[in-house]
């Protein structure tokens, strides 16, 4: 797999870095020559100084080869610009974009781009949900609203706390797809037991969430 970032901050070290360790090929553009410079020293990633909103720099970066395309600039009209460059121009199957402002997410997503993650919606769903429902905190919503992802913290008196993950019988659409367990995360198989305090990642379809919380919590979405 291919994937071509485009932007900058510590986040494209962090990325390609993270990339690497999963044997993925990437391509990084910045702007900036000092950063360039300090990521080709860092990481494995093949580096590009350049402007990201070029369609000639993207084309230098091996787009037409890309599987997936990530922009983290700091401005939304510059993602915007570079993912639509990349759909349009050079068929990269799937773009992300980091968007700033969260009403901005709607034109993201009317324009193509495959997923629009805004950091200050996240946060503040984070926020406002913890507020209200301690156990259960809504992460992110993906493929248009069809599919959560949550986090769900299991109460000791709990129906799920004790419990292996196949006997839960969750629905077919909701899955467990990690488990923070005292600073450490686990990978979950159908026998491993959940205990009280894990912290569970939930992906689930918009159908199947309500079922799945309630196995898990005894209580509905907040």
């Amino acid at each position: 797999m291919r994937v071509l970032l485009v932007g900058t901050g510590r986040i494209l070290y962090y990325l390609a870095r993270q990339f690497s360790r999963k044997k993925i090929l990437v391509t990084i553009v910045t702007p900036y020559a000092t950063e360039a410079r300090e990521l080709s020293r860092r990481t494995a990633s093949s580096v590009l100084e350049g402007d990201g909103t070029d369609p000639r720099v993207l084309e230098e970066a091996g787009a037409y080869q890309a599987d997936a395309l990530l922009s983290l600039m700091p401005n939304d009209e510059d993602n915007l610009v570079v993912c639509q460059i990349a759909n349009r121009v050079y068929r990269v199957p799937r773009t992300i974009a980091l968007v700033n402002d969260p009403e901005n997410e709607e034109i993201f997503h009317q324009l193509n781009v495959s997923v629009a993650i805004s950091a200050t919606r996240i946060l503040s769903i984070l926020l406002e949900e913890q507020a209200g429902f301690e156990e259960i905190s809504r992460i992110v919503s993906l493929a248009e609203g069809t599919v959560s992802v949550s986090e769900v913290i299991l109460r000791e008196d709990g129906p799920a706390a004790g419990s292996t993950i196949e006997s839960l019988e969750l629905p077919a659409e909701a899955l467990i797809g990690g488990i923070i367990r005292k600073g450490t995360v686990l990978i979950p198989k159908g026998g491993t037991r959940l205990e009280a305090e894990d912290r569970l990642i939930l992906v689930a379809t918009e159908a199947s969430l309500e079922p799945a919380l309630r196995i898990l919590t005894g209580e509905p979405a907040a």
